[in-house]
């Protein structure tokens, strides 16, 4: 009981914050430029940028290049020669390691400053849920948070890992005494085996919030299933609350509504190595408040200009609704313009919420029809829930047509279970693709490309696929969409793609 009032005290004085600068956003945004330049003024990325002439934000621009990985590497490298005040004072805490397509391995540096921010994003996320609820009883069962190993690396002192295994080290006080898997399940590297593992300490245990990728939580899911015969809902009869982010939940929705066979309460946020950028801060609605008070400054370019190669960036002030964004940001971990290649849209100014519509690079646009993965994802979603049909995973590739017949979009999805009419379920995603995205409409009815075509791929492929590049579990995802055929071929190749 003490617990519960102490925790209600605790969510509503957080809200109370959270309502305070997400109402003030502009002078939350300004004071924290002016803080981030303060710390940088005298570090050597400072010094090569002038940050002692910056005095306003169009100052910052001039100075200050946007820049990707490759962009600030050669700062990354200094760091890792034991030299200090590079891009920020001192020495970064950590590095946050992700892979990236052009870079290879990343080290995003995590300081003592931006650490506290990046831990409490999440805790934010569920104290404004118990207070927009009032739901206390999830925190009186298990919690789960399926995350990568918390074993980490050293480069000159400084410690390193995947980002969830980092924040494994920081559970919040009021989830500490029932947090699950154990320490020694959650250093299991083989993937499959973790997740056996964690289903066996969990599957008699009160489990009520369940966290992590959807694509880690479907896995654990059906194993669970398999297990013990029973929906997760059965199993865990006290579940309700998900917790979930790194890709949207949109496509998984219909198989978790299957694997559980209730409904549940579900809280998205965004996460990344760089920044804890974004929550959910309401259940009526999906999309989810940018936090402007954490030690990052956002700027945002258009996507179109970007691909131009036009840098026009805004700050919070400019921003419109309904246009598609890519991420820039300035951080208490030294990032400075950086480019996250993550893309979003604001759906409202006031306050701040934003969609994530997803990466730069993850485009189809092949034949001039600029089809981004929010697009997708939406068609299979509304496919989905028009056929009554589940969709455990899929990908999207360009088909060039070597004669005469017209190209198309190929889809490789592995469906639940077998698709009596698959053709009658091509028509209505095509349909609902070309509802989404006007681009691709002209082009089929102007008959430059074909409807596209539905290939089958065997159950479980993409984890076989995943594992075959070496990125099955951990912080990986199968992209949603490309604009080639690497993953396509890698498909066919592995005889991952089934007849008919």
């Amino acid at each position: 009981m003490l617990k519960e009032i102490a925790i209600r005290f605790l969510a509503k004085r957080r809200k109370k914050a959270i309502v305070k600068w997400a109402t003030h956003p502009v002078d939350s945004q300004k004071k924290t430029l002016k803080k981030l330049i303060a710390f940088g003024k005298n570090t050597v990325f400072g010094n090569d940028h002038n940050f002692s002439n910056i005095k306003s934000y169009n100052d910052f621009k001039k100075n200050v290049p946007i820049v990707d990985y490759e962009g600030i590497k050669k700062y990354i490298n200094e760091i890792k020669e034991g030299r200090k005040n590079i891009l920020w004072p001192g020495r970064p805490k950590y590095f946050a390691i992700t892979s990236g397509t052009t870079s290879g391995e990343k080290h995003i540096p995590i300081t003592k400053e931006s650490l506290p921010h990046l831990l409490q994003g999440a805790k934010d996320a569920l104290l404004m849920y118990i207070a927009n609820t009032g739901r206390t009883d999830v925190l009186n069962g298990k919690f789960i948070f399926l995350q990568g190993s918390p074993v980490l690396d050293e480069i000159r002192g400084i410690k390193t890992g995947r980002l969830s295994g980092i924040s494994a080290h920081y559970t919040p006080f009021f989830l500490k005494q029932t947090k699950l898997p154990s320490y020694k399940t959650n250093c299991i590297e083989d993937w499959e085996e973790k997740v056996e593992a964690i289903v066996e300490e969990t599957v008699n245990q009160d489990m009520r919030i369940l966290s992590g990728i959807p694509s880690w939580l479907q896995m654990y899911f059906e194993k669970l299933q398999k297990a013990s015969g029973k929906p997760v809902g059965e199993i865990f009869k006290n579940l309700n609350l998900l917790i979930y982010g790194g890709v949207s939940y949109a496509p998984y929705k219909n198989k978790f509504k299957k694997l559980i066979g209730r409904k549940v309460d579900s809280i998205e946020v965004y996460p990344a190595s760089e920044g804890f950028f974004a929550f959910q801060d309401k259940q009526e609605s999906n999309d989810l408040l940018l936090i402007l008070n954490a030690g990052i400054f956002y700027e945002f370019i258009s996507e179109l200009d970007f691909l131009k190669s036009k840098h026009n960036r805004v700050s919070i002030e400019d921003v419109k609704t309904r246009v598609n964004y890519v991420l820039i940001v300035s951080t208490s971990a030294g990032l400075w313009g950086y480019n996250t290649g993550d893309t979003v849209m604001f759906t409202s100014t006031n306050p701040f919420k934003i969609i994530v519509t997803g990466r730069v690079k993850q485009f189809l646009s092949a034949f001039g029809e600029h089809v981004i993965v929010k697009e997708a994802e939406n068609a299979i979603e509304q496919t989905c829930a028009s056929t009554g049909i589940v969709v455990n995973e899929f990908t999207v590739a360009p088909k060039f047509s070597p004669d005469n017949t017209a190209s198309y979009h190929e889809w490789f999805i592995d469906f639940d279970s077998e698709i009596k009419d698959l053709e009658a379920f091509e028509q209505i995603l095509d349909l609902s693709l070309q509802s989404q995205n006007k681009y691709y409409k002209d082009l089929i009815q102007g008959k430059v490309i074909s409807r596209l075509k539905i290939r089958r791929v065997s159950k479980k492929g993409f984890n076989t696929y995943m594992d075959s590049i070496g990125k099955l579990g951990g912080q990986n995802k199968i992209p949603k969409i490309s604009n080639d055929r690497k993953i396509a071929d890698q498909l066919y190749k592995l005889n991952l793609v089934t007849k008919g």
